[in-house]
């Protein structure tokens, strides 16, 4: 296996070349199964970016393959935690909505408890007053009535 790796201009990435001889049809195949060797993973630290095989070893190009696996399961599972630490931001931000809303309704509550109270001691002295007022006007009445 012959392998050559040139850059055509300084601004262009470079360009591998691999070529054999011999008829080693496997490892051609799994040559032109191996991903773009330029491919980077952003979310991965660069020491631990995969790093291009060497094509005529079999098991570099397996190695390869596996790490671009688990870099592109890395940046599913990173997405996915931070989808949901967001749900969970908004879910902490419900929750002490929720938590203001019921203390409202608590206080809302002690306030109709202490008001229908008072409502009804109020509705006890109104109805004392009219019995009063009533025994007063027949007082009175029996008083103009005697006189």
């Amino acid at each position: 296996m012959i392998t050559s790796t040139r850059r055509v201009s300084p601004d262009k990435s470079e360009v591998r070349i691999a070529f054999s001889l011999d008829d080693n049809s496997d490892v051609s195949t799994d040559v032109k199964d191996v991903e773009d060797l330029s491919q980077t993973f952003p979310d991965l630290e660069q020491r631990l970016q995969p790093v291009p095989p060497c094509v005529s070893l079999r098991e570099s190009v397996q190695v390869y393959k596996e790490h671009c696996r688990m870099a592109r399961e890395f940046h599913q599972v990173k997405n996915e935690i931070a989808v949901l630490e967001d749900r969970k931001r908004k879910l902490l931000a419900e929750m002490v909505e929720d938590e203001k809303v019921a203390m409202e309704i608590a206080h809302l509550e002690e306030e109709f408890r202490r008001l229908t109270e008072e409502n009804r001691t109020l509705v006890t002295v109104h109805k004392e007053r009219a019995k009063q007022l009533e025994r007063l006007c027949v007082n009175n009445r029996t008083r103009q009535d005697s006189s």
